[in-house]
């Protein structure tokens, strides 16, 4: 493996992000990326991470009843951006090869936490939270809608500015709850 195939974690790891392996994905290095890293490519009132958004995605999923293995499953359905970046879903669509890529790294994230073969059913719940939180997100970050109907909420996300010592701690905190 030549230097330009991997990256190094914040652990330590050299992780290939393009030939994954279960056993080198750390929760630790996950939390720690995500909460240093923005969404909306920064273009936000305030800095607010991927790690905070994941959080309110499985706090929502929580508030909506749905099982544990959703909750774990919303808490790192953006994982694969810590070691691939957060790109922005009108970009992300027209990039057919990263999309794959995505999967591939998502897919052994999941596996390496015990969620590989999730439901067209459990998928449906993610990705119906992930929306959700989208919406409210553009509303109190941006600010604008991104339809004109607000979707279904249970929860009371937090979208304020926090600091990413206290996110990534609640990532891992959560994370340890829910993989109990």
């Amino acid at each position: 493996m030549g230097r330009d195939d991997f990256i190094t974690t914040a652990s330590g790891m050299h992780f290939t992000p393009f030939s994954p392996r279960a056993e080198q994905i750390r929760i630790g290095d996950v939390a720690h990326a995500l909460s240093n890293l923005c969404r909306a490519n920064g273009h936000c009132r305030h800095f607010y991470s991927v790690a905070q958004h994941s959080i309110n995605c499985a706090r929502e999923a929580a508030a909506r009843g749905y099982s544990r293995r959703v909750q774990l499953a919303c808490l790192l359905h953006d994982a694969s951006e810590a070691y691939l970046s957060d790109i922005t879903r009108p970009v992300k669509r027209n990039m057919p090869a990263y999309l794959d890529f995505e999967k591939v790294l998502q897919d052994a994230i999941f596996a390496a936490f015990g969620l590989d073969h999730l439901t067209d059913g459990e998928q449906a719940q993610i990705i119906s939270v992930d929306d959700a939180l989208l919406w409210y997100e553009f509303l109190a970050l941006m600010p604008e809608p991104i339809s004109p109907e607000a979707p279904r909420l249970e929860s009371s996300p937090e979208f304020g500015r926090l600091e990413f010592e206290s996110v990534e701690q609640d990532f891992l905190n959560l994370f340890s709850e829910l993989s109990e």
